[in-house]
């Protein structure tokens, strides 16, 4: 299971980055990837780091084709192998100890 954190940031721009981030997530959805959309990235998950290594790179393609010039790419990547274990299932975990568990 390869979770992965992903910031794309077209530079160039003064203000305006939603319709940018926005096409990201399209390119998630129309690809079935899971993700989550926070204030200050994208989480995805897929099976293989393979997918996620291509999802960052047409992810950060999208902006040359929107006509920048320059864009800033920001990934963390969790690969675990050994048990599956997935977004909702990490921070669960978390949760449950924070209530006492």
């Amino acid at each position: 299971m390869v979770i992965v954190e992903l910031s794309v940031v077209p530079l160039g721009i003064d203000h305006g980055f939603s319709k940018y981030i926005a096409k990201v997530v399209k390119l998630l959805e129309e690809k079935g990837i899971k993700y989550e959309l926070t204030p200050m990235g994208t989480i995805i998950e897929t099976e293989e780091l393979d997918n996620a290594l291509r999802i960052i790179q047409e992810a950060h393609e999208l902006m040359f084709k929107a006509g920048f010039k320059r864009v800033y790419t920001v990934v963390k990547i969790d690969d675990r192998r050994d048990l599956r274990m997935g977004m909702e299932e990490k921070v669960s975990a978390v949760m449950e100890k924070v209530r006492g568990g």
